[in-house]
């Protein structure tokens, strides 16, 4: 019996103001342990939380930039458990009036084009940090609580792992394009909560869902996801009951362990904070905050697919950093082949730089990079040289005619020097012959590698295949 997965996600990212969501206190990352705290985000007796109004605009931000209808009159609750890294015992959240509700965002993956609904988006404070000794002792670190956060949370629309790391990577760009987090994730300032639960194909019933805690890697997302599909399908195979359970992804062991049974909202015990005011969003607040919004990942998108026709996977690619999609945006329209250009960022520019990282410069002049566009695509080099020049290009500001001058990378194009070549690679392996007659495509594959290897990728691929084929296999 096949099963398919429904998958909902609540992603957390923390907020760039400089002062936390109810203090002055720094948000700065990295400070030592219990530096940036203040009898507020200690949630010391008598001390009263005051609303960061930069935290409210980012909010507002992220849900216009979601599609999603801003509430005008919200509040802020207290989402009530108790946890060492929560001094108050009590978190203040946002319940039944959030900043934002009923979005959507758009992803792209290898079945096309897909809308992943968006439930709302919320602001509340972040907790401290726990750091686990080896000896057995637990520290707490509360500097990183009442950094502010807004959680987005998304409708059960998603079936694979493909679709929420294209998801997760869209929304990430979207945060940054916004301007409104670092969305470090080795920082925690971008990280998701998975819900996850099968049911066999054709099902319209939800199955039991589980919920991974705090994953901040795309790759530990992916096997977690996976591992969790696999683990509920057996238990339901063999018989039995998935729990509904918070559970902790194990990256060593690659698998998930249970932490506590899941719980409903019901049990936080949500009620209105009663040291903080209602937030009133005035319709010519966001009015201001949505003519000053910048161009987003999907705004870029839509606008290589129409106006150069790039593929909608490839556009995703190039929009999922903005120094990437800027670069194309103002180089395309110089290149004869805007899909080459593509490419070569989305394969090997995105290889020199960080991504998401702040004021990011590709040295290389656009004219430059033109140049070279153009002679891929005029078949006067290949893409293998490209890549080398390019790299070369990275280093200093050169044309690559210059370039390829200068490194004596112009492709072999003379048939009599390939032929040359190739006879001494048949000579050694005339084997390489011999399957190729026997029906074996792949020899070919090997002749050429040995080829690129000899000539250090020079050789012109379509006059080697040809000769190969043509007079180099009747030879031996």
């Amino acid at each position: 019996m096949s099963y398919e997965c429904v998958i909902g996600l609540e992603v957390h990212v923390e907020l760039n103001t400089k002062s936390k969501i109810f203090c002055s206190c720094s948000t700065q990352f990295g400070g030592a342990p219990n530096t940036h705290v203040c009898p507020v985000c200690l949630g010391l007796p008598g001390a009263l939380p005051v609303l960061n109004k930069e935290v409210v605009a980012s909010a507002i931000k992220a849900g216009l930039a979601l599609n999603c209808a801003i509430t005008e009159n919200g509040r802020q609750d207290r989402k009530n458990y108790f946890y060492p890294d929560l001094p108050k015992a009590y978190q203040i959240s946002q319940s039944d009036l959030p900043i934002a509700l009923g979005g959507f965002l758009n992803i792209e993956t290898s079945k096309g084009l897909k809308k992943v609904g968006i439930t709302r988006v919320h602001i509340e404070e972040d907790a401290g940090k726990l750091i686990h000794e080896k000896t057995g002792g637990t520290l707490i670190d509360y500097n990183r609580g009442g950094v502010p956060l807004i959680e987005i949370v998304s409708e059960p629309d998603m079936r694979s792992a493909e679709e929420v790391k294209a998801y997760l990577q869209k929304l990430r760009a979207t945060m940054l394009y916004l301007g409104i987090s670092s969305c470090k994730m080795n920082e925690g300032a971008f990280r998701c909560d998975v819900n996850l639960s099968v049911r066999k194909v054709g099902s319209q019933t939800l199955g039991t869902r589980t919920e991974m805690k705090n994953l901040n890697s795309f790759a530990f997302i992916m096997k977690a996801i996976e591992s969790e599909k696999a683990r509920q399908i057996a238990i339901l195979e063999g018989g039995g009951v998935i729990d509904q359970e918070t559970r902790r992804w194990d990256a060593l062991k690659n698998q998930s362990f249970s932490m506590r049974s899941k719980e409903d909202a019901h049990d936080y015990r949500y009620f209105p904070d009663p040291d903080l005011k209602p937030i009133v969003i005035k319709t010519e607040e966001i009015q201001a905050i949505k003519s000053a919004m910048p161009q987003l990942p999907e705004d870029y998108r839509q606008l290589f697919l129409e106006r150069y026709g790039i593929k909608g996977d490839v556009s995703e690619q190039l929009v999922k950093d903005k120094a990437i999609a800027d670069y194309f945006s103002e180089g395309a329209n110089m290149t004869k082949s805007p899909e080459i250009f593509a490419n070569l960022l989305i394969m090997e520019v995105s290889k020199f730089i960080e991504s998401g990282s702040e004021n990011v410069m590709i040295p290389i002049e656009h004219k430059y990079f033109a140049e070279l566009v153009n002679l891929v695509s005029e078949t006067k080099i290949n893409l293998g040289i490209a890549k080398k020049v390019l790299s070369a290009m990275w280093l200093v500001s050169k044309s690559p005619l210059t370039i390829l001058d200068e490194k004596g990378w112009w492709p072999i194009v003379d048939r009599e020097v390939l032929l040359g070549l190739g006879r001494e690679i048949l000579k050694k392996t005339p084997q390489i012959a011999s399957d190729y007659r026997s029906g074996k495509k792949q020899a070919l594959g090997a002749f050429m590698g040995q080829l690129m290897k000899a000539t250090e990728g020079k050789a012109d691929p379509t006059i080697s295949e040809e000769i190969f084929v043509s007079q180099l296999v009747d030879e031996f």
